[in-house]
């Protein structure tokens, strides 16, 4: 089946044909890096995460692009208030960003650059827009975008490009201009703050500017995707548009992507409010990594995703069901012949899973064919169906499908020693039956994080 996407640009779903033939060039806007990232914020990042897993499990060769934003006026603002630089701030806040990252299993961007090592970059495209009559000069050294040179703005937010615009991160007094609907490109030097001498004058560069450069620089003037979340699509999106059309005469993006806000207790999670949990927060008190991303994806990227306790104990035991069978597997013996009839469980299962993501990453039916697949094998384990070698292949199945996914236990998950040690002990300690030692033992395990099982096939452990 083709993969179809839903165009925010067209405003439907649309079979995504990739510019070049077997690859796809994704581009996600990435953190401002002034304060630690809430979860509302990773919902983006996994996101298109899930986007990208899902586009490299169909075979395409993908470059994923997700840029560091290290200059902004509220990294300014942060970096006066604790005398200190902004790379101190930012490079602070982006390491934490980054591990967070990881913690929920995000797949590394390919290229996470940075936009203050990309100033030449924006210098050239400003100058570009300046000699082609898009962008003019102030008295105090900021260089503008003249919407009105440019007829098709507006047209991803379905905007009236003579209306106002609303939600700049700058105030429309705080720097001349010639109509109040331009936005900055460039702006001019303030003492205070960072500044960087450039063929275009000196100051620093506008929020918007930044994506365009980044994305050009490593994706090509045009490219595949660009994702983010739905507040991105004005003013930012917008403008990107405006800005690398009308300096390049080419199409920016060929399929625009937006993904819905996370809600806490029937509010948008927004620093702005207070209303946020960070990753940190979440797995404080008890809920596993896998637990958390497997929350944070299990609705569609364009449908509000409500948060909360109910969801992560949900998601928790889906991830549990998951480790269990994935450890009854690996320990399952059994002389009996293969499964005739696993080939079509696992056809079915596949063409159920792929026919779903296929679909805009419909992600709910594709989950409901993931775990109907382990309420089925657990099944024929109880039953005894299957062959020891027909467990390999299921522990094999699962993973490839969990290429997409992202919760299974790392493949290569081996006990520290100290704890191996005592699950050998156990074992011996059963083997001798003293029972009273094996139980001692599971609770000393148990405290440590890790689950002891007896089954007919030995002993199996799996982490808590």
């Amino acid at each position: 089946m083709t993969i179809r996407l839903h165009d925010t640009m067209a405003g439907e779903i649309r079979d995504f044909v990739p510019l070049d033939p077997g690859a796809a060039r994704v581009y996600t806007c990435g953190p401002t890096v002034y304060g630690p990232a809430h979860v509302g914020n990773f919902r983006a990042v996994l996101f298109a995460d899930l986007l990208v897993r899902h586009l490299r499990y169909k075979g395409l060769k993908v470059t994923w692009v997700m840029n560091i934003t290290d200059v902004d006026d509220k990294i300014i603002k942060g970096a006066r208030a604790e005398s200190t630089t902004i790379a101190e701030i930012s490079d602070r806040y982006a390491e934490l960003f980054l591990a967070d990252m990881a913690t929920l299993g995000i797949v590394r961007p390919d290229v996470m650059p940075r936009a203050t090592a990309h100033i030449p970059q924006m210098v050239e495209l400003i100058q570009k827009l300046l000699d082609g009559g898009h962008a003019y000069k102030t008295d105090d050294g900021s260089i503008f975008f003249r919407i009105a040179s440019w007829p098709d703005y507006g047209r991803l937010a379905r905007l009236d490009p003579e209306g106002m615009r609303v939600g700049e991160r700058v105030e429309s007094d705080e720097y001349g201009k010639d109509d109040v609907r331009d936005f900055a490109l460039w702006k001019g030097p303030k003492a205070g703050e960072p500044s960087w001498d450039t063929t275009i004058g000196a100051g620093r560069p506008g929020w918007h500017i930044e994506c365009s450069a980044m994305s050009m620089a490593y994706l090509g003037n045009t490219f595949d995707i660009h994702t983010g979340g739905v507040d991105l699509i004005f003013p930012h999106h917008t403008d990107e548009i405006a800005q690398s059309e009308a300096a390049t005469g080419q199409k920016f993006v060929a399929y625009w992507l937006h993904n819905a806000f996370l809600q806490m207790g029937s509010q948008k999670m927004a620093k702005s409010t207070g209303n946020i949990e960070r990753v940190a927060d979440v797995i404080g008190r008890g809920t596993s990594p896998r637990a958390l991303r497997l929350a944070l994806i299990s609705a569609h990227y364009r449908m509000s995703l409500s948060f909360g306790e109910d969801s992560l104990v949900s998601a928790g035991s889906a991830v549990d069901r998951l480790d269990a069978l994935l450890a009854a597997l690996a320990a399952y013996r059994s002389d009996a012949g293969n499964d005739a009839t696993l080939p079509q469980l696992f056809a079915a299962t596949r063409s159920a899973f792929d026919t779903a993501l296929d679909d805009d990453l419909n992600i709910s039916p594709a989950l409901a064919a993931f775990f109907e697949l382990i309420r089925e094998l657990n099944r024929r384990i109880d039953t005894r169906m299957l062959s020891t070698a027909d467990a390999g292949s299921a522990i094999e199945f699962l993973r490839d499908l969990d290429r997409v996914l992202g919760i299974a236990p790392a493949a290569d998950d081996t006990l520290e020693p100290d704890l191996q040690a005592l699950v050998d002990e156990r074992a011996a300690a059963r083997a001798g039956k003293d029972w009273a030692a094996s139980d001692r033992l599971r609770v000393t395990l148990a405290d440590r994080g890790v689950l002891v099982e007896d089954t007919r096939d030995g002993q199996r452990w799996r982490r808590a």
